[in-house]
């Protein structure tokens, strides 16, 4: 623990010209904690159970705060990535990487925000998407964006590869294109194959069909949530642009040292819609190669078969890979779909989740409901009811544009949800029961995110030890941020107690007031650090004083 704080000594952050990191050249810190995907693994649930620095007693507004500003060119949608020890300028450091809609990728120091290298990934003379390109979308008034469309999924790294992958969009106003890019990351520079344009195909005579082939749509096809790395395979999934249509649900793999193409999966290729967007969050995936993912509004079955396979819109999927497809080993969808399809609720808004050492798969949608399911046998469709492990419901205004989370402390499991226009909400998970208990829940009343969208949640803590679990929340403090750029707090809460908050960035504003809310992108928290993506070109670095 020593070696991490004096990561954070204020003379080191004075010294500001210190040629090598304090765990010095050649010196790895075996301590030190990468965040390398979305939601920091592939459970999704959010948790570094690693953070030995950052604690209950220490997160508050004295000891802890804003310690300085990576400066960017845009607005961060993707979540910043964490690499430790790179060997990078002259010795080993944790490298903090950051992309923005301007298709702009950034390497700095994670713990003195020195830039090691920055490199636009825009096509040759073209230029980002931007909102008014998408002329259909919200009927012409498109705002869910407010300018450039570039990288918005969050990107995913390869360690041992040292290659971080991700999406880049590019148009010249009237064509469109999006690449996979792979690139080193102590360098910046592309590896062989990269970057592969992204194209796909399959047969149906769902929406948009031309000779009963459905085709990959550069313009309208939103890669919203993020990267996925699994089993050697690079997996992209992508929704819509406000429901503009024909649009379906795809999931494209690529081979992580070729980019070669191997995996193309449509979830609605004889109907519509089905986007898999899930609030930014990536698809969860297991330890035997299941990925397990949540479909937007769209066509459920076939020519009258609620439980045929080939459309799977409004469904949860567990989605076993074939040789060059996707096949649904098992599925859930709502009894009520068509009443959730004809008043867009939604049920892939809720970023879901793994519940971590279960076998419990954690979703929920606009319906204000909280859906635990069975990961194996998720209770498929029935006419009447949910065939589900449970369903709780938490009060219709909470649509649930967020992101949840988990934590396992010394005597209890919880698992955190703070939609908008609703209380913060820490739910008991019981192992013994493989059951929610919302008897025990614990709130977090006084204020909250209104508009919609709600909290994004992240969770810190050095293992199970009492006193170390920490809830990061990061939200809108006003405004509808669905639709406008609104100014964003983050807030830190006792994880066994979320009514006890610790600390807000409003609390001196002057100091560690973080701008302007970054919709769907949580904070990361690794090796004493907060990095806080913003949408006021800028991510913000928090730490220990």
């Amino acid at each position: 623990m020593a070696k991490r704080y004096l990561l954070l000594a204020p003379a080191l952050f004075l010294v500001g010209a210190c040629s090598e990191s304090p765990i010095g050249p050649g010196t790895p810190d075996p301590l030190a904690v990468s965040v390398l995907t979305q939601h920091n693994d592939n459970t999704r649930s959010g948790w570094n159970p690693d953070e030995t620095v950052l604690n209950t007693s220490n997160v508050k507004v004295g000891q802890f705060g804003a310690l300085f500003n990576l400066l960017v060119d845009d607005q961060v949608y993707a979540q910043p990535l964490v690499v430790a020890n790179v060997l990078i300028g002259g010795g080993y450091h944790n490298v903090v990487y950051v992309a923005t809609v301007n298709n702009t990728v950034y390497a700095f120091d994670g713990d003195d925000g020195r830039l090691y290298w920055k490199k636009n990934f825009t096509r040759a003379g073209w230029r980002p998407p931007t909102a008014t390109d998408m002329t259909g979308a919200c009927g012409g008034g498109y705002n869910n964006f407010s300018g450039n469309i570039g990288i918005v999924g969050t990107p995913v790294i390869d360690p041992a590869k040292q290659v971080i992958y991700f999406v880049a969009r590019s148009t010249t106003g009237t064509a469109y294109a999006q690449h996979l890019h792979a690139v080193n990351i102590v360098t910046g520079t592309e590896i062989g194959g990269s970057p592969v344009i992204i194209t796909a195909s399959v047969n149906g005579n769902g929406d948009g069909n031309v000779g009963n082939v459905i085709t990959f749509d550069a313009q309208k096809q939103n890669q919203r949530s993020g990267l996925t790395l699994l089993n050697g395979v690079v997996y992209v999934s992508f929704s819509s642009h406000c429901d503009w249509g024909p649009y379906h649900g795809w999931i494209l793999g690529y081979d992580a040292t070729t980019l070669q193409r191997r995996i193309v999966y449509n979830d609605t290729p004889n109907g519509y819609a089905g986007g898999l967007w899930e609030s930014g969050m990536g698809m969860a995936a297991d330890a035997l190669g299941n990925l397990y993912v949540v479909t937007g509004n769209g066509s459920v079955g076939d020519t009258g078969d609620a439980t045929a396979l080939i459309n799977r819109g409004t469904s949860a999927l567990k989605l076993t890979p074939s040789p060059s497809s996707l096949q649904i080993a098992s599925y859930f969808t709502p009894y009520n779909f068509q009443t959730l399809n004809d008043y867009d609720l939604d049920y892939g808004t809720m970023g879901s989740f793994l519940i971590p050492n279960s076998n419990y798969f954690l979703t929920g949608g606009k319906d204000g409901n909280l859906y635990l399911l069975n990961k194996d046998v998720m209770g498929g469709w029935t006419s009447a009811s949910n065939q589900v492990q449970q369903v709780v419901t938490l009060s219709p205004s909470a649509n649930m544009h967020c992101q949840a989370a988990y934590y396992k402390g010394s005597t209890t499991e919880f698992i955190y949800v703070w939609s908008e226009n609703d209380p913060l909400r820490a739910i008991p998970f019981n192992p013994g029961t493989n059951l929610l208990d919302p008897n025990g829940e614990i709130d977090f009343t006084s204020s909250g995110p209104g508009g919609q969208s709600g909290a994004v949640l992240s969770v810190s803590s050095h293992g199970t030890t009492d006193g170390s679990g920490i809830v990061w929340a990061w939200y809108a403090s006003s405004g509808d941020a669905e639709s406008f750029v609104s100014p964003g707090i983050l807030r830190a809460f006792d994880a066994n107690d979320v009514s006890k908050e610790l600390w807000n960035s409003r609390q001196n504003s002057a100091r560690d007031d973080a701008g302007m809310y970054a919709k769907f992108s949580p904070p990361t928290i690794a090796n004493g650090h907060v990095y806080l993506p913003t949408f006021s070109s800028k991510v913000v670095v928090y730490g220990l004083r």
